[in-house]
C-alpha cells in the first residue's frame, strides 16, 4: 500500500510586481493557514516519508512551514524543478522514480496540474483545490513505478476554510 499526498502551495502575494512567478512569497494569509494545515495533518498523524517540493519559493515555503509542524527533518525536503508548474503526465513521472522504501511520498506544486491529477488518479471528483489544500490518495501497489492513473482511492480532502476540521 502506497500513500500519494498532493499539496497545493499556500496563498501567494502579488504585491512585488518586480518578483517573477517563480519568487513570489506567501502572503500573511498563506504565513497563516500553512502552519494551520500543518497542525491539522498531525493530528491526523500523518507522516510523510518523503517530501518533494516545485522549487517556486511559494511551494518551497509551504513545505517547510508543513514539514515543521509534521516533524519531517526540512533538510530532507527535495526540489524537483519539473514540478514547476507542472502537467499531470510530468507529476507522474516524477512519482514513479520514488524510492520504493517511501511508503507516503507528499509532493507540494501548483494548479492547474494538481487539480488534475487529482481528479485522474482517484475515485472522487475535486471541483478545485484551493491554495493550501491537501489531497491524499492510497494505492494498493508496491512500486511506485506501478502508479497510474485511476488506481487510487481518495482517502481525505482538506483545506483552510473547510469548516468540518480534522
Amino acid at each position: 500500500m502506497k500513500t500519494l499526498a498532493l499539496m497545493r502551495h499556500a496563498k501567494s502575494s502579488w504585491k512585488h510586481g518586480e518578483l517573477s512567478d517563480f519568487e513570489r512569497p506567501l502572503n500573511k494569509r498563506g504565513l497563516r493557514d500553512a502552519p494551520d494545515m500543518g497542525r491539522r495533518l498531525a493530528r491526523r498523524q500523518f507522516a510523510p516519508d518523503s517530501i518533494i517540493t516545485s522549487p517556486a519559493q511559494r511551494a518551497v515555503i509551504t513545505a517547510r512551514l508543513i514539514a515543521s509542524e509534521v516533524g519531517f527533518p526540512l533538510e530532507q525536503i527535495l526540489q524537483a524543478p519539473d514540478f514547476y508548474l507542472a502537467s499531470p503526465d510530468t507529476l507522474v513521472d516524477g512519482v514513479r522514480e520514488a524510492d520504493d522504501r517511501n511508503q507516503t511520498l507528499m509532493l507540494f506544486g501548483h494548479n492547474p496540474g494538481f487539480t488534475f491529477l487529482a481528479n485522474s488518479l482517484g475515485d472522487l471528483t475535486i471541483d478545485n483545490m484551493p491554495t493550501c489544500s491537501i489531497a491524499t490518495f492510497e494505492f494498493d501497489i508496491e512500486r511506485w513505478r506501478d502508479l497510474d492513473y485511476g488506481c487510487g482511492k481518495l482517502a481525505f480532502f482538506d483545506y483552510p476554510k473547510n469548516t468540518d476540521k480534522a
